[in-house]
């Protein structure tokens, strides 16, 4: 049989890391196995579900090149599926119409509360009379539709990651609601746990993989695949993605959006890549820097981690340099030009590309993140520079502006080379008698406003080519 698997995101929120964990790690093995990715937009949930949620999650895949095989396929458009399987399950006496008033359901979980048991349905209404339902509809009340589940029933299942997993039916806190409340005679809108079990059977799903976090929902859906009379797939939960406190990732440690991390600076290769390392270890010898590619080529869930996986920063930031630092310097302009442009820089990406590619050669082998070359590269974006306290200091150290002077006087009309600007500080060090660290240091805060940053001959070049580097040192000379 062909594995087809699926990632199944609810437009209620942007796409998110450990939504899109899940989808790299459903990516790699569909790849592993030759099968096929499905991308499935789980949006019954109207109120909360938007456009602008279900066009991120898109563009987000996209970003990460997690393309699909088939898909989107969207919830909304099957619903009259779902009810027609529901009914099948109501005429087999599998499931059946519930009336309790919210007000009840709230006294039945306020008594549980009360004698420490955890809340569940107590199957009230799964033996109803003709009579009890007729007068429960002259009331005017409406019904939800549960499925039936015995508390005597074992469910188990053998995980692709945790192995052998068993749940007994008492457990599951009674009979499941498959479908909200409806007029007599309809059906409600169906529920979570009933549509995703319709549709992976419709779709043929093999494998559901996902994270741990639907782990309780597992035992209610293998007992809808047999109440449907379908095979049951695989189902392998994956570690949940944690804080470096232990927690689980969330809003609050600064991540929400995929769109985030690129706003930040990391690239989409170097993000897949590490989203792989939250959970899965890579085979004996295989370096921490791999394409997506590679990775399938040998992912397997035999080594995907049961504890959680802990994100580290720093890690990202290191696989983030690797991918960046090999990078060819005009695929890196390329990304880089808009960063700059959204900082407000003035430059031609056309006319000025030859200069801005000779920036990203000096800067390149510098950058964690792709927002590092904003601030990096800012005093190269403008003809004059606040110099820092310690660059101040430094230009009215004595003997400093009679240098700089002097440098100055020496640059030539026409365009340095690194040649020419080594053999002006050479002269001006051997005419003024000073240091030749002096004249750099000094230099570089002239040039530059700051005693920090990339090579200083490149830099004077680069300003150099914009005839910025004479407008810098009158200024610092006063």
């Amino acid at each position: 049989m062909s594995v087809r698997v699926r990632i199944a995101p609810s437009p209620t929120g942007n796409l998110h890391i450990g939504t899109a964990r899940t989808a790299v790690f459903n990516w790699l093995y569909a790849k592993n196995k030759g099968g096929s990715f499905i991308l499935r937009i789980e949006d019954t949930d109207l109120e909360r579900s938007k456009p602008e949620f279900t066009q991120n999650i898109l563009d987000g895949l996209k970003w990460l090149g997690l393309n699909w095989d088939e898909g989107p396929i969207f919830q909304t458009d099957r619903t009259a599926l779902y009810q027609t399987k529901i009914q099948s399950l109501l005429d087999q006496g599998l499931a059946y119409r519930a009336y309790d008033t919210p007000e009840e359901i709230e006294t039945m979980r306020a008594r549980q509360k009360a004698r420490n048991e955890a809340p569940r349905y107590d199957n009230r209404h799964r033996n109803l009379t003709p009579d009890q339902i007729a007068a429960y509809e002259a009331e005017g009340r409406t019904a939800v539709i549960r499925f039936k589940i015995e508390d005597s029933r074992e469910i188990t299942w053998t995980d692709l990651v945790r192995g052998n997993v068993s749940w007994k039916g008492r457990d599951l806190g009674g009979d499941m609601v498959i479908a909200r409340a409806s007029n007599t005679g309809t059906i409600g809108a169906p529920l979570y746990n009933f549509v995703v079990v319709v549709d992976d059977i419709d779709m043929g799903i093999t494998q559901v993989i996902r994270g741990e976090d639907h782990i309780g929902n597992t035992p209610k859906q293998i007992l809808l695949y047999e109440a449907l009379g379908a095979t049951v797939p695989e189902f392998g939960h994956t570690p949940l993605i944690l804080n470096e406190t232990g927690a689980k990732l969330s809003k609050r440690d600064g991540v929400t959006s995929i769109f985030d991390f690129k706003k930040m600076g990391y690239t989409a290769a170097a993000f897949c890549n590490y989203m792989t390392l939250l959970g899965w270890s890579p085979i004996e010898g295989m370096d921490e820097i791999f394409s997506l590619e590679s990775a399938s080529k040998v992912f397997g869930f035999d080594r995907v981690n049961k504890a959680g996986a802990k994100f580290d920063w720093d890690k990202l930031n290191w696989i983030n340099s690797q991918y960046l630092h090999a990078m060819p310097v005009p695929e890196l302009t390329d990304l880089l030009i808009p960063y700059w442009q959204e900082a407000g820089f003035a430059f031609d990406p056309i006319a000025d590309r030859p200069w801005l590619e000779r920036l990203v050669a000096v800067i390149g082998a510098s950058l964690a993140k792709l927002t590092d070359a904003v601030e990096m590269a800012e005093y190269l974006f403008t003809q004059a520079v606040t110099p820092t306290e310690d660059a101040t200091k430094q230009l009215g150290l004595d003997g400093v502006k009679d240098a700089l002077s002097a440098v100055l006087a020496a640059i030539p009309t026409e365009a340095l080379t690194e040649e020419s600007a080594k053999a002006i500080i050479d002269a001006v060090v051997k005419e003024k008698g000073v240091k030749k660290g002096l004249v750099m240091k000094s230099l570089r805060a002239g040039l530059t406003g700051s005693l920090q940053g990339p090579d200083l001959m490149q830099s004077w070049l680069l300003l150099n080519a914009k005839g910025w580097d004479r407008i810098r040192l009158t200024g610092a000379i006063g």
